[in-house]
């Protein structure tokens, strides 16, 4: 079959097997330019970067350049976890599956230790397996990359006694006080659209904060360490977004800005526990705002972040998800000699900021002034519609350069 996205409200539903390699293996070789750009040497070469790494969300986004990054820029042993639905030769996958199998096929090539595991990240049985394994490596884990994005958890710890089984709770896309409404992009047909999304009631944000906050964070770090299975000096970094002041009301102020507050309360509990057991250390890292499954259906995130990509691809500072981990590793936790673990920049809140790019003032005022200007009549001269398009597309393997998608493909398991 020919297989061509499938858009259903502004979300793409399906995947391109060989697109998602391509566009995986794309990354794998930007990391293998930055490595002899910056003469970075891997842990054979004697590099001191990190040996031995955990991805908790490993499959898409920052997760999988985290792990791009640490194995084939410092020659790391990496251990993924992410929670994927594997492919039948006639019926396709998850994105996250295809991006999974062609990391591994090219960590195996390069020789590098990488175990990938399809499993639920918040349970008790996933960590018990993940300890497990560590130890049969016979290693200890030095960085803890969390990387998690799920509309749902688990709770491992209560059970719902009408149903015998753990609570689950959802998390909601919503604004705290009050109605929140803006202008975003209809993918389909290239223009404005407005939408709006009601306040979250407090039982929602609740759910939010369990979902998406620290809690889980917490249990992970926290039982690794009394396992025994956290080197000397290793650290830990979970991931968040702030953003501009004109998407506070939806994000850094909604439902998703309370559980990320949480987790920056948690990077600062986790912080005092790593230092006094292993002279660890943990952080958020706040990073460029993107193009994710749910930025697409996020009031005005889509059209900011059109509008962002025009004014940072014309000053030559727009970066993706593998320039902005690369760019994580080599110059904020990896600065020391031979790359070594360096001193961390931080600001005031302990969080390293490698949105420093996308929030600097020139930047936000000139997308602003291209906000406040936009129309259906000039939408495609103020916004960046080829490259939002383009990155929407790309994370379920379509539009990557170099795939033919007119070819047949006969077997969804093959990534060729």
């Amino acid at each position: 079959m020919v297989i061509k996205p499938m858009i259903r409200s502004n979300m793409c539903l399906n995947a391109h097997p060989v697109g998602c390699a391509r566009d995986t293996e794309r990354q794998i070789e930007y990391v293998k330019a930055q490595k002899a750009k910056r003469g970075i040497k891997s842990v054979k070469e004697g590099g001191k970067g990190p040996k031995t790494v955990l991805v908790l969300g490993c499959s898409t986004g920052y997760g999988l350049a985290s792990r791009i990054s640490a194995a084939f820029e410092y020659g790391a042993d990496t251990i993924g976890v992410s929670f994927e639905k594997a492919p039948t030769e006639t019926k396709g996958g998850t994105p996250g599956w295809y991006n999974n199998a062609a990391f591994d096929r090219a960590a195996k090539k390069e020789g590098l230790v990488a175990e990938t595991f399809s499993a639920d990240a918040f349970s008790h049985e996933t960590r018990k397996m993940i300890i497990d394994e560590v130890k049969k490596l016979g290693k200890k884990f030095d960085l803890i990359i969390y990387s998690l994005a799920s509309p749902v958890r688990s709770d491992p710890d209560k059970i719902d006694e009408a149903t015998g089984q753990h609570v689950l709770y959802k998390s909601v896309i919503k604004p705290i006080g009050k109605t929140y409404a803006g202008l975003g992009i209809d993918i389909l047909t290239d223009s404005l659209k407005e939408s709006a999304a009601e306040p979250a009631n407090d039982e929602e944000i609740a759910n939010t904060v369990k979902v998406m906050g620290g809690d889980d964070w917490r249990l992970w770090i926290n039982q690794l360490n009394d396992a025994g299975v956290l080197a000397e000096g290793c650290r830990t970094v979970a991931y968040s977004y702030i953003g501009p002041e004109l998407s506070h009301a939806i994000y850094r102020d909604g439902t998703i800005g309370q559980a990320k507050k949480d987790l920056e309360a948690a990077a600062h509990d986790l912080d005092k526990v790593l230092k006094e057991s292993v002279g660890g250390a943990a952080y958020v890292s706040v990073n460029k705002g993107l193009v994710t499954r749910s930025s697409a259906v996020i009031p005005i995130i889509s059209l900011y972040l059109s509008i962002l990509f025009k004014v940072m691809k014309a000053k030559g500072t727009h970066e993706g998800c593998i320039e902005q981990m690369e760019r994580l590793f080599a110059e904020r936790l990896y600065t020391g000699a031979d790359s070594a673990a360096g001193t961390v920049p931080v600001d005031s809140e302990n969080r390293i900021r490698v949105d420093d790019l996308e929030m600097k003032d020139d930047v936000q005022a000139e997308v602003n002034k291209l906000m406040a200007s936009v129309s259906n009549e000039n939408i495609a001269q103020v916004c960046d519609l080829e490259g939002y398009k383009h990155d929407f597309l790309a994370t379920n393997g379509f539009d990557v350069e170099g795939v033919d998608y007119t070819k047949e493909i006969t077997d969804m398991t093959s990534l060729d």
